[in-house]
C-alpha cells in the first residue's frame, strides 16, 4: 500500500486535485471517499465529474444509492451511507467494466469492494482548509496515486 498526504488550503485547491485526479481516471477505477459530513467530498466529486465532462448537476445520490453521469466516459456516484448491510449484488463489476466509480462511504461496504482501488480521505480543518490523504491499494491505484500527487 502507498499512502500520501497533503493539505488543501481553499476549496480551489481541492477542486484542482479532483480535476488533476480525473484526467487520469479511466474505466475500472475506483475511488473510495470518505470524510465526515461537510468535509468537502461533494465539492470533491463535483470537480472530479465537470472534468470528465459531466455537464448535469451533481448531488450526493443518499436516497437512491446510484447516479449515472454522462462525459468522456461514463461516471458513477454511489453513496454507501445508508446501506445497513453489505450488499452483494450491487454489481460494482458491471460499473467498474464501463466507467469510473466513487463510492462515498465506501466503510459502509468495505466488505464487497473491489481490493484495487484508491482510497480517499478528506478531514475538515477549517473553514476553507483540508487534509487529504490518499491511499492506493493495488497496482493501478498505486500507479494512479504516484502520477496525482
Amino acid at each position: 500500500m502507498v499512502r500520501k498526504q497533503w493539505h488543501s488550503a481553499s476549496e480551489e485547491e481541492t477542486k484542482a486535485a479532483a480535476e488533476t485526479l480525473a484526467a487520469l481516471l479511466k474505466p475500472g477505477d475506483l475511488i473510495a471517499l470518505s470524510g465526515d459530513l461537510g468535509a468537502g467530498k461533494t465539492t470533491f466529486t463535483k470537480a472530479l465529474g465537470a472534468a470528465f465532462g459531466v455537464t448535469e448537476l451533481i448531488n450526493s445520490p443518499t436516497f437512491t444509492i446510484m447516479k449515472e453521469y454522462e462525459g468522456r466516459h461514463p461516471f458513477y456516484h454511489m453513496d454507501a451511507y445508508r446501506l445497513e448491510d453489505s450488499m452483494e449484488e450491487l454489481g460494482l463489476d458491471d460499473y467498474l467494466e464501463h466507467g469510473v466509480l466513487l463510492v462515498e462511504w465506501p466503510e459502509m461496504i468495505d466488505d464487497i469492494l473491489p481490493k484495487e482501488r484508491l482510497q480517499v480521505t478528506i478531514r475538515y480543518d477549517g473553514p476553507s482548509e483540508r487534509t487529504m490523504t490518499a491511499e492506493a491499494f493495488g497496482s493501478r491505484a498505486g500507479q494512479l496515486l504516484e502520477d496525482w500527487i
